[in-house]
């Protein structure tokens, strides 16, 4: 399949599709530091946080996936080797052993800041290619990070 086929602009949406394999990279960094918070949990905010990240980490395990159909719905192959997904990534993979239950919150809303960032690029890019179908999709994922944002900042207790 190729873009045209579900008439979109194979040229216009090339870079879309490279920045959807960046931010499948960021994704799966992200995914597996919220699985590291889920099973390094320590404390009295154990029993929140812990079913908190599972949440977390279900989430953008589904999110993964739908990122990577996008990309083969436009013509091209997903990254799908862990070493792609370290060398794209600007997210860092941390250490959560040991690390204090609030730093692991503001890891993962560092992370949700960066893919916000991310997510709002590409909003730009596929309205400027008039793709919609990717628009509506990261539209949805960042929609989700918003809010989940301000719930663990509020946790936190932070402005």
């Amino acid at each position: 399949m190729d873009a045209k086929e579900i008439s979109l602009n194979e040229k216009a949406v090339r870079p879309i599709v490279d920045m959807l394999n960046d931010y499948l990279a960021n994704y799966h960094i992200h995914y597996q530091k919220l699985r590291g918070c889920h099973w390094n949990i320590k404390g009295q905010n154990f029993f929140t946080l812990h079913i908190k990240f599972e949440e977390l980490y279900t989430e953008a395990q589904t999110t993964i996936d739908e990122i990577a159909e996008r990309v083969l719905t436009l013509g091209k192959p997903p990254h799908s080797r862990f070493e792609d997904y370290i060398r794209a990534s600007t997210i860092k993979e941390v250490d959560t052993i040991g690390m204090a239950d609030l730093d692991m919150v503001d890891e993962i809303l560092a992370d949700m800041a960066k893919l916000i960032e991310l997510e709002r690029e590409l909003l730009d890019a596929t309205e400027q290619a008039g793709d919609d179908g990717t628009n509506d999709m990261v539209n949805r994922f960042m929609q989700f990070k918003e809010k989940t944002t301000w719930m663990l900042r509020s946790f936190a207790g932070k402005k």
